[in-house]
């Protein structure tokens, strides 16, 4: 589920960048889960043609994904095919990450596939035909050759890729299959049930093999796809029920391979960046060297899924990473297997001398220090020490075992737990003793996984507060920003200056606090 603040917040950016009826119909998404389109005009009180409208925006955007389920009749009624509707809340909040993604694809491949790259994020779905006539209006330059290079380089890097299907079939499950587990999970380890988004996800992500293809035959393709339905359904599916997902497509999305942003890409490069930040600062620039090569060789595998630890690799493959990195020449095997002891690592000898990094593991720490910095600045110093004791421990401690531990008065650390458990930073248990209601001991911890949702939401109430401060400064400076820079002179240069310098410090913020969400949501 979206936390409160997380749906005001995707609310926010729709209407910035669609207008208020799509606000309204994602609104209704993120609250309501899946939903058809005549739930959805129910429920928002717009008219047909209004929501189709706003599903098709959002549906090229990539903000909205139909899908279709099999419902069942009432009594002697056949089984009916329905379209539903999900909202994706995560390609949503990465509309107002636009300029991170841009700078990455500038620094790494040029500006040719910089205003390539453009297109795709302003228009949510192009082919590759119109990317290049949209290259030749906005350019006036008309080498289909080069463009063709640029979209290829784009696509080797895996910043875009084949758009998903347009409306994937769910099953019913028979009785015979167990719930939907998540790809990838151990043998032993508790298996967790998906969620209808991501296994709609699921459906719609093309094969690995297709995803990043730029040269295929569609009719083969598509072909191949109309038969692999035959086999899950049955029976092919009625005309009638595809109706408004033809409304919803353009004609030339059915005719044509459609290309979009690689958002997992992105944020993948985000996550490493993040880690690499991380253990640069506590550790050392060594440690982040060889983190930085470990990751880059364990891309492929981490792309798909929120990386838990890295693949097994080679010390021959990390040190002929590391040294084609900046710093990473001079190092010696020695003081990289000292590195790798530093990040934690795990040694195998089974295929040779081989280590795992725990991914993980450096993103809690890297989490918990933020919540800890909150604290800290909220509370004060003295419930900081107590935050992190909980923290590190990871199981309840009795109230006394608290006060001996952080040098804490007994009076002013019950204080300090109870103004924490108050706004929920931590959890309290009451035992009783010896059966007595009279005699209780009371016993605190911290629950990171409640705790983090608690720390994101809050986090995304801020962004939202940030984002409407800017328009409030904007409407303020209205008059001066639509004046010729010449005549900005005495008070006027002197709002002019008050509103860039406010803005600059409240998108510097903005930055900061989206820096902490991927911190908190992406990993």
């Amino acid at each position: 589920m979206v936390s409160p603040h997380g749906i005001l917040l995707a609310n926010h950016i729709i209407s910035s960048f669609y207008g208020d009826q799509c606000s309204k119909v994602c609104d209704c998404l993120l609250r309501r889960g899946a939903i058809s389109l005549a739930q959805i005009m129910r429920y928002t009180e717009l008219s047909k043609e209004s929501v189709v409208n706003c599903l098709r925006v959002l549906f090229n955007q990539n903000c909205v994904q139909p899908f279709a389920i099999q419902q069942e009749g009432g009594h002697r009624e056949v089984p009916t095919i329905v379209t539903q509707y999900i909202a994706l809340f995560d390609n949503i909040i990465h509309k107002s990450r636009a300029h991170k993604f841009m700078q990455i694809v500038s620094e790494e491949l040029g500006s040719d596939c910089e205003k390539i790259f453009d297109g795709l994020i302003q228009h949510g779905r192009l082919s590759l035909n119109r990317i290049i006539e949209r290259n030749e209006q906005t350019t006036g330059m008309s080498d289909v050759l080069a463009v063709k290079e640029s979209f290829n380089r784009l696509l080797n890097f895996r910043f875009i890729e084949r758009c998903p299907k347009p409306e994937p079939f769910l099953a019913p499950p028979s009785d015979e299959e167990p719930p939907a587990k998540k790809r990838g999970a151990r043998k032993g380890k508790t298996e967790e049930e998906q969620t209808v988004e991501q296994v709609v996800l699921e459906a719609a992500t093309p094969m690995e093999s297709l995803r990043f293809l730029a040269d295929i035959d569609s009719a083969s393709e598509e072909k191949n796809e109309e038969s692999h339905a035959r086999v899950t359904l049955g029976k092919k599916r009625k005309k009638e029920a595809m109706m408004p997902d033809e409304d919803l497509m353009g004609a030339a999305e059915k005719k044509e391979v459609i290309w979009r942003v690689n958002y997992e890409e992105f944020v993948r490069r985000l996550r490493a960046k993040t880690c690499i930040s991380y253990v640069k600062t506590r550790l050392n620039v060594e440690a982040s060297i060889v983190l930085s090569a470990i990751l880059e060789l364990s891309k492929n595998s981490a792309v798909r899924k929120k990386a838990q630890e890295s693949v097994d690799l080679s010390v021959n493959a990390i040190y002929d990473e590391v040294i084609k990195k900046d710093g990473g020449l001079g190092m010696d095997f020695d003081r990289i297997r000292a590195s790798l002891s530093q990040l934690g690592s795990t040694r195998s000898s089974a295929d040779g001398e081989t280590y795992s990094i725990d991914l993980k593991g450096i993103t809690e720490k890297a989490q918990n220090e933020e919540v800890e910095s909150v604290v800290l600045k909220r509370y004060g110093r003295e419930a900081y020490r107590i935050f992190r004791l909980l923290s590190k421990a990871g199981y309840l401690l009795e109230t006394d075992k608290i006060s001996d531990d952080t040098f804490v008065e007994k009076k002013d650390t019950l204080k300090i737990l109870y103004k924490l458990w108050k706004d929920d930073f931590l959890d309290m248990e009451k035992v009783s003793l010896n059966g007595s209601k009279l005699s209780v001991l009371l016993l605190w911890r911290v629950s990171k996984q409640p705790l983090f949702e608690k720390f994101r939401d809050e986090m995304y109430h801020a962004a939202l507060n940030v984002r409407l401060r800017i328009i409030h400064e904007e409407e303020q400076a209205k008059e001066v920003l639509h004046l010729p820079r010449e005549k900005l002179v005495g008070e006027l240069e002197k709002k002019y200056r008050r509103y860039f310098r406010i803005v600059v410090i409240l998108e510097s913020s903005l930055i900061n606090l989206d820096d902490a969400i991927i911190l908190f949501h992406s990993f």
